[in-house]
C-alpha cells in the first residue's frame, strides 16, 4: 500500500533547507550595498535588486519595499541622482556617492558576509545543496513508498544524522 500524498512536509518545497533562511542585513545595510551596487553603473530599482541577488549568488535579495524608500533618501542627500528613462527611475551616483562607497568600510564585505556559517555569511553552499536534495528525497519517499521503505529511509536519516554530530565531535 503506498502512502498517499498529503499537504507536503513541515518544511516547505522540496529542496530547501529545514529553518534556514537567507541571513538578514543589518540596518544601514542596504545603503551601502545599493551605492556599492551603482558603482558598477546607472540602474533602475529592479535592476539594482538583480545586481545585489547576482553579487551574493542568490544568498541575499533586499525586498523592493527596501530598495526603493533607501534610494529615495539617498537622492535627498545627493549621493545619488535619478532620472525618468522608458517609463522607469534610473538611478546614477554623484561624485558624494561615489566617495561614500569608495570609503564604505564594509566594501570587501557585503551584507550576506555576516551570517553564520561559510565564509560567505551562509552555510557552505555545497552542504547546503546537498541537505536540499536529501530533503526532496525524503519528501518523495514519505509521499509514495512502502512502509517498509519509509522505515529503511528512517534508518538511513538517522544514520546521517549520527555521523554528522560525530564529525562535529572530533574537532
Amino acid at each position: 500500500m503506498r502512502h498517499q500524498r498529503n499537504e507536503g512536509p513541515p518544511w516547505g518545497r522540496p529542496g530547501t533547507v529545514p529553518g534556514w533562511r537567507p541571513p538578514r542585513a543589518r540596518r544601514g545595510d542596504i545603503r551601502t550595498a545599493l551605492l556599492v551596487a551603482l558603482t558598477d553603473g546607472p540602474g533602475h530599482g529592479y535592476d539594482l535588486i538583480q545586481r545585489l541577488n547576482e553579487r551574493s549568488g542568490g544568498r541575499w535579495r533586499p525586498s523592493p519595499g527596501s530598495v526603493y524608500p533607501t534610494l529615495q533618501l539617498l537622492e535627498e542627500e545627493g549621493l545619488v541622482t535619478s532620472q525618468e528613462a522608458e517609463g522607469k527611475r534610473v538611478y546614477t551616483l554623484t561624485d558624494a556617492g561615489r566617495e561614500q562607497a569608495d570609503a564604505a568600510p564594509r566594501r570587501g564585505r557585503p551584507p550576506w558576509a555576516d551570517g553564520p556559517g561559510g565564509p560567505d555569511g551562509s552555510p557552505a553552499p555545497a552542504l547546503r545543496d546537498a541537505i536540499g536534495q536529501l530533503i526532496a528525497a525524503a519528501r518523495q519517499v514519505a509521499e509514495i513508498a512502502t512502509p517498509e521503505q519509509v522505515t529503511q529511509a528512517e534508518g538511513i536519516v538517522n544514520d546521517a544524522r549520527r555521523r554528522l554530530y560525530a564529525i562535529l565531535a572530533e574537532s
